[in-house]
């Protein structure tokens, strides 16, 4: 909203040009969603307290976890607000690439509040079922991949990191394959999402790294310096990255161990959903395995898991997701957390060198 009443006055006050940077907005996002988090987080564990909102320790979790009972639960709300807030202060609203993004984050936001709601009047861990939260991500997740696939401009085609001219066509099927992307990121997130901090640091690392993809995506000179896809308009994405990626920062704040709050469901899977949409958009869709390498071992610890034990009757982990096999290896839980942040260090860095390597 800062954009579009002050930008059309930069002629009569040239102060007023830097609004039409998406550099400048998108540190003016970041700004503005960290601020929000300091001021708002707080206020948000006393209300929290106050309502009695807290999701029971699951019973598959670890004896160690007995001792977060009674920790607040839904903390992702102060996610989605700052996120939200600093974007439509910042971002430009007219932006078709945006709308989308923020119509998935809504989406998916409002199935995970409706997921925790149920967990959290029902005093157990049985929310929304699996099948249910997967057709509602699926139908979501669907709108999104439709609205742009009819778009006259839009690139259905796959691009292949350090294959420089293999770029296969999908066509229709671009359609499924991006529900499959931003529906796997969602719930890879959210099965992250088991002990503090976790999951957080690597959606900051993942979302600036998506920052930066998004910038020169939409940069002419950069995208074709660097031989990636040119999309005009997807710069704007950067706003959002930027925005998750702070306003991930400042929920740290609260989560990290011990924790004053938890994500909750309504924090992990608009998170996830964002991250996956924003890599359909800017055609970094097989890089986001690289980026997000945190939320896909952990979420193929599970299926590994589920798959043995139904063909072989047994587990190959103590436990899945894989961060409670290592916490009843004897890891604490501190140790495990900021290990995965230096990982997702890494591998957001691996993501950033891909732009030359192509």
């Amino acid at each position: 909203m800062i954009y579009h009443f002050l930008a059309p006055l930069a002629s009569e006050y040239s102060v007023l040009n830097v609004l039409r940077y998406v550099t400048f907005r998108g540190l003016m996002a970041a700004l503005i969603a960290l601020t929000f988090s300091f001021v708002f987080g707080p206020r948000l564990i006393r209300a929290l307290r106050a309502g009695q909102v807290r999701q029971p320790v699951s019973q598959y979790a670890p004896e160690t976890h007995t001792g977060k009972t009674g920790t607040p639960t839904m903390g992702g709300v102060l996610i989605l607000s700052c996120l939200l807030g600093s974007v439509l202060l910042s971002a430009d609203l007219s932006n078709f690439y945006v709308l989308v993004t923020l119509g998935v984050i809504v989406g998916f936001g409002a199935i995970g509040g409706v997921d925790d709601y149920l967990k959290v009047t029902r005093g157990n861990n049985a929310g929304l079922s699996a099948r249910s939260k997967i057709i509602m991500q699926t139908l979501v997740a669907g709108i999104a991949a439709t609205v742009l696939y009819v778009q006259p401009d839009f690139d259905t085609s796959l691009s292949v990191p350090f294959l420089k001219d293999f770029n296969p066509e999908l066509g229709w099927l671009y359609v499924p394959f991006a529900i499959v992307v931003v529906v796997g990121a969602s719930n890879a997130v959210n099965l992250t999402d088991g002990l503090d901090g976790l999951a957080i640091g690597p959606v900051m690392t993942t979302a600036a790294t998506y920052a930066i993809l998004a910038y020169c995506t939409g940069h002419a000179k950069i995208s074709a310096y660097l031989l990636i896809p040119s999309i005009p308009g997807t710069s704007e994405l950067a706003i959002i990255c930027a925005a998750m990626a702070t306003a991930s920062l400042g929920f740290l704040w609260f989560n990290t161990y011990p924790a004053q709050m938890f994500m909750g469901d309504v924090g992990s899977l608009p998170l996830g959903g964002a991250l996956g949409i924003v890599a359909v958009i800017t055609k970094n869709e097989l890089v986001l395995a690289v980026a997000g390498a945190v939320f896909v071992v952990e979420a193929l610890s599970v299926i590994i898991q589920v798959a043995s034990f139904k063909m072989r009757g047994k587990r190959i982990f103590r436990m899945a997701p894989i961060h409670h096999h290592f916490e009843l290896s004897g890891w604490p839980e501190p140790l495990i957390i900021v290990r995965a942040w230096i990982i997702s260090v890494i591998c957001a860095l691996m993501t950033l060198a891909t732009l030359k390597l192509r």
